[in-house]
């Protein structure tokens, strides 16, 4: 290997960056500020001290900023967009239910297909929003079959992590990966080169995260409910069958109606009959108020399956009437709880009377009182203070009730509402950009555009939406990661980190190389980040690979796999902060049952890769 002389220039950015790493791991310091910090300290060092021959700066401003128009980072930015418009329109969510079918029968296959099920699709979508999606079903799963909540939370997003390093936009990391691949001067990295080992990883992480992480991880969750008790917040509400109704014919099962999952019925108003439980032999009816209990869960997946379910419960419109829900309402609808304020003016009067939809334009769902039992249609309740009532309404008109004298808002309680009347059409985008991108028919990037650009134009999120959808820390860490690779290259730091790891390991066959650079990187993205270390690794794999005169492929590809490997700390990638808290998770259960998964992949990739790639 060529001796490679160090030049102040290069100790200068291996510092930078060793502090960089020093200050997002310590988190003394927000990860925005590192990050644009370590970008305007390169851009005024180098216009300083200009790096190059002379008169010529190969380090200029324009170079070392010129990662926010990177390719990669535009194609994270789109497919985020495009996660977020499934999630926004539940176009999963239904398919993910059926799933949900076979915990009946055989609940420990149903939550190994679960995880599969989530594997296989975050290797074509970027993990996050696959595991916001994936969150309420394990929840569900879980309490149906008897399991704490933390023995699966984890393992949904190892799952995740796993199927997303199979394919190029599985994950960030990957595109990533593939970017600063092509920046060092080597062959573009196509939608399925690294499939193969991608798929040998993920089987034996799957195995692992299926038979031992739920083991091995302590019941945390059911301390949490012994300590807060189960959520069973049940709030009133009531269903007119209208002529179009799905529930019409409907027959009680055991007092129990089918087409009403998880909603307990309390009283059937038919005319000037009053029906109470039990409900033997009875069929639903046009013209019936059914007064029913649930929790907001349930009614959420009610009015996400057929909006029309829950039409005209408010009184602002004829009770006959079938117009829906949705055709009262416009704009970005947001689902929030209100409090009855003590000296209301709409206490002792009832929604009909207050006329709630014409003075705030929200709708009223349900209306929860824990004092006792109410048998009583919606628009027959007097309000009362304390009194919380469930809203429907667009996102602007729900804010203004901060300032309403009425009302309380709960602003945890607000969360937007599925536009499922849109989900076939984020079907139809979602599965169009991945044939695009796995056909080779345009490149990654101009289908993550492209797609971003159709969701927001077929209505399946709107421009607030999608900006939300992108996460500025995400941006910021890649344009200083992008910037930091840059320099590392370009003043030779990479080929010196490389050259001296391999002297380290002076005589050792390349197979030993490639498995020490593998864990290398693996701990580093458990510190750092996967998208930092991804982007830093790769020029030093390349470095590494050509001083052993080896093809590329097996040292870019470790890069990819182990920048995946943050599976040992909540901050190595976000889909681990996400189950977090559902999970009820400390940082020492990542370490307890991510790092033997990190190490298994390791060895994995030591005996698999060295055979694989010729390298024996």
């Amino acid at each position: 290997m060529i001796l490679i002389e160090p030049t102040f220039h290069m100790w200068i950015v291996i510092a930078t960056i060793v502090v960089a790493v020093i200050s997002y791991a310590s988190e003394k310091a927000t990860l925005e500020m590192t990050s644009i910090g370590v970008v305007a300290f390169l851009v005024l060092y180098f216009h300083l001290f200009p790096f190059g021959p002379t008169g010529e700066n190969l380090l200029d401003a324009r170079r070392l900023i010129a990662g926010l128009a990177d390719p990669a980072l535009i194609s994270v930015l789109g497919l985020l967009v495009i996660g977020q418009g499934i999630v926004q329109t539940g176009a999963l969510e239904d398919p993910a239910r059926r799933l949900a079918a076979l915990r009946r029968n055989r609940p420990v296959l149903a939550i190994a297909l679960t995880l599969t099920v989530a594997a296989c699709i975050s290797a074509v979508m970027n993990n996050t929003p696959v595991v916001v999606i994936f969150i309420p079903l394990m929840t569900a799963l879980a309490e149906r079959v008897g399991r704490s909540v933390s023995s699966i939370m984890m393992p949904l997003s190892f799952a995740c992590i796993l199927g997303g390093m199979t394919t190029m936009i599985g994950s960030s990391t990957n595109l990533l990966v593939a970017s600063a691949a092509t920046q060092t001067g080597l062959d573009p990295i196509g939608f399925f080169d690294f499939t193969v080992p991608g798929l040998v990883l993920a089987a034996v992480g799957l195995g692992y995260v299926l038979f031992v992480v739920p083991r091995v991880l302590p019941d945390r969750a059911s301390l949490a409910a012994s300590l807060v008790g189960p959520d069973g917040k049940q709030f009133i509400t009531e269903i007119v069958i209208t002529e179009d109704s799905p529930l019409i014919g409907e027959r009680a099962v055991a007092g129990m109606f089918p087409g009403l999952r998880d909603i307990t019925v309390r009283m059937i108003q038919r005319g000037e009959e009053a029906i109470l439980p039990p409900f033997d032999d009875v069929d639903l009816r046009t013209g019936d108020e059914v007064v029913v209990a649930a929790t907001r869960k349930a009614l959420t997946e009610a009015y996400a399956g057929n909006p029309n379910l829950l039409a005209s419960v408010d009184g602002s419109d004829d009770l006959t009437s079938t117009k829906g829900v949705d055709e009262r309402l416009e704009g970005d609808l947001v689902l929030a709880e209100v409090v009855m304020a003590p000296a209301s003016r709409m206490i002792s009067r009832n929604l009909k009377q207050i006329i709630f939809h014409h003075r705030t334009g929200c709708i009223v769902l349900g209306i929860q009182r824990r004092s006792r039992m109410i048998r009583q249609t919606m628009t027959e309740i007097r309000l009362e203070a304390g009194d919380v009532l469930l809203i429907l309404g667009p996102r602007r008109n729900v804010e203004q009730l901060r300032g309403n004298p009425d009302v309380i808002l709960l602003e945890w309680s607000a969360r937007d509402m599925p536009a499922v009347e849109h989900a076939r059409r984020a079907q139809i985008i979602f599965g169009t950009v991945i044939v695009a991108a796995a056909s080779g028919m345009v490149p990654v990037v101009v289908a993550a555009v492209a797609g971003a650009a159709a969701m927001i134009a077929a209505g399946c999120l709107n421009i607030h939406q999608a900006q939300r959808a992108i996460d500025r820390r995400v941006i910021l860490l890649i344009w200083a990661a992008l910037a930091m690779g840059t320099a590392l290259q370009t003043t030779g730091g990479a080929d010196y980190l490389a050259h001296e790891l391999v002297n380290a390991l002076s005589g050792s066959p390349p197979a030993v190389i490639l498995s020490a650079f593998f864990l290398l990187v693996a701990l580093f993205t458990n510190v750092l980040s996967n998208n930092a270390t991804a982007v830093l690794f790769t020029p030093i794999a390349a470095g590494i690979a050509h001083g052993l005169d080896v093809p590329p492929t097996a040292f870019v590809f470790a890069v990819v796999f182990a920048a995946n490997c943050s599976f040992a700390s909540p901050i190595g990638y976000q889909t681990n902060l996400l189950v977090m808290g559902p999970g009820h998770y400390r940082f020492s259960d990542f370490l307890r049952a991510g790092l033997p998964l990190v190490i298994l992949l390791w060895i994995a990739y030591s005996l698999f890769a060295p055979w694989y790639y010729g390298l024996m």
